[in-house]
């Protein structure tokens, strides 16, 4: 696959050129492997830091937090939200008012559990990537075709994928008591939406599908066959794993190039 490429890089946390935590960016691959960071999604605070790794939930009230503000306790009633105490909740919001053990994140991976958390199916979870997994068994065999409003920000001159919409309307279906499949399916059409509006924003012809999120079946083949239809050359994994068990291979591709 000659460059330059779209690299979708979507995964859990992982530290930043910046010093903030990635996991949801789209990377320019261009000659002679150098790269540059072309866009990402809207950043939020993972309160607790590496608890949120392990309590959905806490990804849950980041997501809320940049959407409402201090307010938690006012939305009483969503599952994220009832999982804490009114103590918790108060002690949550001062660290994320203050900065204070709540790293901001672009984490596509920690919103796939922000929106677990949100839809009731884990808000802590005993392994790494459980309650994605969840989502994904949820959505899998729905029919369901819609998807939720995004938007494509310019923050400065970098592309922002902006997903208030999407979770204002996820927290609509919630309320309303919408099929927990249908949810599911329009989360993962929404993400794939996202890749496709991308890689047409920025004009890309080959787009990469990798990082730990593409492990999700129905997200990389739904991705695949949407980017397909829209007139774009996809590539995902077929030998190497896409999350951490290919990043010795790729490090060693790197160096390489580099001798």
């Amino acid at each position: 696959m000659p460059p330059p490429a779209l690299a979708v890089v979507w995964d859990g946390t992982g530290l930043g050129t910046d010093g903030t935590i990635w996991g949801g960016e789209f990377l320019l691959i261009k000659e002679g492997g150098a790269w540059e960071r072309a866009g990402h999604f809207r950043t939020f605070h993972l309160p607790g830091g590496d608890a949120a790794v392990r309590e959905p939930r806490r990804s849950a009230l980041g997501v809320l937090w940049e959407i409402y503000g201090p307010a938690l306790a006012d939305l009483r009633g969503l599952p994220a939200v009832d999982a804490f105490t009114g103590d918790e909740l108060r002690i949550i919001s001062g660290m994320m008012e203050k900065g204070v053990n709540s790293p901001v994140t672009s984490s596509v991976g920690r919103l796939f559990d922000a929106a677990a958390s949100l839809m009731g199916i884990s808000q802590v979870s005993r392994f790494e990537g459980q309650s994605a997994m969840a989502l994904e068994a949820a959505a899998d065999g729905s029919r369901e075709s819609g998807n939720y409003p995004f938007n494509i920000n310019i923050i400065g001159e970098t592309p922002i994928i902006d997903w208030v919409p999407l979770f204002k309307e996820l927290l609509a279906d919630i309320r309303s008591g919408a099929e927990l499949g249908s949810m599911a399916s329009k989360w993962h059409n929404t993400l794939v939406e996202t890749t496709v509006k991308f890689a047409s924003f920025i004009r890309a012809d080959k787009v990469v599908l990798t990082g730990g999120c593409f492990q999700n079946r129905v997200l990389t083949e739904k991705a695949h066959s949407r980017l397909v239809s829209a007139g774009f050359r996809p590539y995902f994994h077929q030998r190497i794993p896409p999350n951490d068990g290919g990043i010795s291979l790729g490090q060693a591709a790197a160096a390489s190039r580099e001798l």
